[in-house]
């Protein structure tokens, strides 16, 4: 996994941190034991504030480690349980952008029933008896010759969502080689990326919003 390191911060506090997640961070330590953003983002406070003991870095959230963009960690036990509350209640508004195979047009609303199979870590359009509900709004921002940018705001949070979705509609992401992706990207990642995080401050209740442009990686231009 690429390191951790300082540019990533996109906003900071002394309840939250913002930041920008390469392709193939992991958010969380899962059973592959790789190191993760969540360890080492305690690392980096550690050494900034010169801290002798324990540091706290709560995961609110989390993205596919192929996908990039903006995640927010809270910093005291008290952010994680007010932001928790705010996710929980789908509060927060999440705009993610997808590089996705073939020709989209206008704007669309996707209403489906999802159910992740655990073996396979991937998740399956049913009937609505026995998945649950996953909805999503797109649209197109622009069109290449195999490929469509479109913007994604979701109304739910599923396992593998966006990917899964698109991919039913007959438009897999770009590079997503487990919901049919013709070809793989270079890096091992796929065209989606946490493009804007809009949500209340837990302490202040202010109103925060911040973006994150697309990974200049190559992959993203057709």
């Amino acid at each position: 996994m690429e390191a951790f390191d300082e540019g990533q911060v996109v906003y900071e506090d002394n309840h939250l941190i913002v930041v920008n997640k390469r392709v193939g961070q992991l958010v969380q330590g899962d059973k592959t034991g790789d190191a993760c953003l969540a360890d080492e983002i305690k690392a980096y406070l550690k050494t900034k504030y010169q801290k002798p003991g324990n540091v706290f870095c709560g995961v609110i959230h989390r993205l596919d480690r192929p996908t990039s963009g903006l995640v927010v960690f809270a910093k005291t036990s008290k952010a994680l349980e007010r932001m928790n509350l705010q996710f929980q209640q789908r509060q927060p508004k999440k705009i993610y952008h997808a590089l996705v195979q073939g020709s989209l047009k206008g704007e669309g609303e996707l209403s489906h029933h999802l159910l992740k199979n655990e073996p396979q870590n991937k998740s399956y359009v049913v009937d609505s008896t026995k998945g649950k509900h996953a909805v999503l709004r797109y649209q197109v921002l622009n069109t290449f010759h195999h490929y469509t940018l479109v913007k994604i705001e979701l109304d739910t949070g599923r396992h593998h969502q966006i990917r899964c979705q698109m991919a039913h509609l007959g438009h897999p992401l770009k590079g997503d080689l487990k919901y049919g992706a013709k070809r793989s990207n270079g890096n091992n990642g796929i065209c989606l990326h946490s493009a804007e995080l809009h949500f209340t401050h837990p302490v202040s209740l202010a109103s925060l919003a911040f973006t994150a442009a697309l990974p200049e990686d190559g992959n993203w231009i057709q």
